[in-house]
């Protein structure tokens, strides 16, 4: 008899033990299907705008890796057994995502930040920060491309074997006598 009585208090207890408190029933709030319990009763989480675009970078080698992680790897772009910091550009869709997620320790998944207002002609500069901000620069005008080409090609610009020569003549000369 004492038996029996033991193994029903356990189960109550462990049913117990399990259930859900009272006072967070009433204090959750309905994401669609996710019920959360913010801190503060009064706390408001932001709007959440998702990116477009994630940059993925592998981390991890595919050595000693399943076939399936392979695979997966391979179908985004980034199977290159010579780099190890491979990176490429996705869609934030839910089928990438799910592919992501099966991969996620091989991978550094960062979100690309784009500027509100997007420039309409392609001749503009664009340049994608390793942090995922992609910066947009105006196009370079036409004076300052003329004059780079100029200072290139340039001969009497110093160049490495040009300066290489006049420091070998004056350290052999020595810096009073220049020729």
């Amino acid at each position: 008899m004492l038996k029996a009585v033991r193994v029903v208090y356990t189960q109550v207890r462990y049913y117990k033990h399990n259930s859900i408190p009272k006072q967070w029933a009433k204090d959750g709030k309905k994401y669609g299907l996710i019920t959360y319990y913010p801190r503060y009763p009064d706390h408001e989480d932001p709007p959440i705008k998702p990116t477009k675009l994630f940059l993925i970078e592998r981390v991890k080698p595919l050595k000693g890796n399943p076939h399936w992680d392979k695979n997966t790897l391979k179908s985004l772009g980034l199977d290159s057994e010579k780099k190890c910091k491979h990176t490429t550009i996705v869609k934030n869709t839910p089928e990438i995502c799910a592919l992501l997620w099966s991969i996620k320790h091989l991978i550094k998944v960062t979100p690309i930040e784009m500027p509100d207002n997007l420039p309409d002609t392609d001749s503009v500069s664009t340049y994608l920060h390793e942090n995922g901000k992609l910066m947009i620069f105006p196009p370079v005008d036409e004076k300052r491309y003329k004059a780079t080409e100029e200072f290139r090609n340039n001969p009497r610009r110093l160049d490495g074997d040009t300066l290489q020569e006049k420091l070998r003549l004056k350290w052999l000369l020595g810096f009073d006598n220049t020729p």
